[in-house]
């Protein structure tokens, strides 16, 4: 999808756990660190505990081609076990805005990512998506989904 300069990530994979066990994971915005790149340098800077529901605001820190960079993000919508949406603030991209959802399915839960972004400085971003940044945010979702599966398991 390119519309207005809108583009999407999405990803979905089965895991053997329940839909109440699968949420509780990413509810925890600490796990998020363990299915990260490690090339990324990502570290929460917002002090435990986060207490997370609609409204909660985390702080990040991650590096970009060795660019330090900082992320302020909102969790817009939040509903126990099914899904909920973490919306940048402030941060690398024009609009960022990551939708999870989880849904109970035979043999575990259906986890699926959305994302839609948007990069910044026009033209020139485009440019830097096109070359290097959407590369890049292809391979941070492999990884998460790679890390996903031996942190959680997955149904072959």
């Amino acid at each position: 999808m390119a519309r207005r300069g809108l583009h999407t990530i999405e990803r979905a994979q089965l895991v053997p756990r329940p839909v109440g066990e699968a949420f509780d994971f990413f509810a925890d915005a600490f796990n998020l660190e363990a299915i990260t790149p490690p090339w990324l340098r990502f570290r929460i800077l917002t002090p435990r505990p986060i207490a997370m529901g609609e409204g909660a605001l985390i702080d990040y820190r991650l590096s970009l081609h060795r660019v330090p960079c900082r992320w302020h993000t909102r969790i817009d919508t939040w509903v126990p076990g099914r899904r909920f949406v973490d919306r940048q603030i402030r941060g690398p991209f024009g609009v960022w805005e990551h939708t999870h959802t989880f849904e109970s399915r035979p043999g575990g839960t259906l986890i699926r990512d959305l994302v839609v972004y948007r990069m910044p400085f026009g033209p020139l971003g485009e440019i830097a998506r096109r070359v290097l940044i959407g590369r890049d945010l292809e391979k941070i979702f492999d990884y998460r989904r790679d890390a996903i599966a031996r942190l959680m398991g997955e149904v072959t």
